[in-house]
């Protein structure tokens, strides 16, 4: 049994942390009094306890708290015992290097396939795919492995911009870069525009939010995706 919302934002323009999917939250953690908290990807370099602390503010608008796994002494512990989990955005790279080191990628995908209920936001929505290749993080620090949760059967690439033509820009878009990363791999990737998620319950995948998202698969023209359609069939 899975119970996840793989979000690409945490934050939509103009609003709070988290404010834009507080009611959606507010159903995934129904049965929840105390979410944990895993802030390993530290945006902006900020330090656990900060993240730890705006998450908290977040979740106190709809009654749950919230704790820090670095406040554990055995963070394997605590997430065998976690009611409810949330891993933040920042860097996928610290991310997943952070996991590695803790020793608890296994544990946490355990966990959540088991039911646990699990929010992801920008590089803790990158966990959930099948590798963490199509993230648009530097690669600030090297982590043992690409390899990822696996919950989903597809990669992510949160907060995926359209290209612009009246841009001066001259770099890769978005779209360039995943058509790069089909040259190597056969793996499925949805492109999750701002204030979009995916909702898992069990075995049903569901885009979403208000906009429509962009599939790519390998050989493939990209197509869009209107919101409440079904992922289901997206396997690589």
């Amino acid at each position: 049994m899975q119970n996840l919302i793989i979000a690409s934002t945490s934050t939509v323009h103009n609003s709070d942390y988290l404010e834009y999917i507080l009611d959606e939250l507010n159903l995934l953690y129904k049965e929840v009094n105390t979410i944990l908290f895993i802030p390993y990807a530290r945006p902006s370099g900020i330090s656990y306890e900060e993240y730890t602390s705006k998450a908290k503010i977040a979740f106190s608008k709809i009654n749950k708290n919230v704790i820090g796994i670095h406040e554990f002494e055995n963070p394997i512990e605590a997430i065998k015992k976690a009611e409810g989990i949330f891993v933040g955005g920042g860097n996928t790279f610290v991310l997943v290097n952070t996991l590695y080191e803790n020793n608890i990628i296994d544990v946490l995908k355990k966990s959540i396939n088991s039911g646990t209920p699990y929010l992801g936001t920008s590089a803790g929505s990158n966990i959930c795919g099948v590798n963490m290749k199509t993230t648009n993080d530097m690669p600030i620090i090297y982590p043992p492995s690409f390899e990822t949760l696996g919950l989903i059967p597809f990669n992510i690439n949160p907060h995926y911009l359209d290209p612009d033509p009246t841009s001066a820009h001259m770099g890769e878009t978005r779209e360039t870069r995943i058509k790069e990363f089909h040259k190597f791999n056969n793996i499925p990737v949805i492109g999750l525009r701002e204030g979009s998620w995916i909702r898992v319950i069990n075995n049903t995948l569901q885009l979403k939010g208000k906009l429509t998202a962009r599939v790519f698969t390998n050989n493939e023209k990209a197509y869009e995706i209107e919101t409440e359609s079904d992922l289901n069939n997206l396997k690589h």
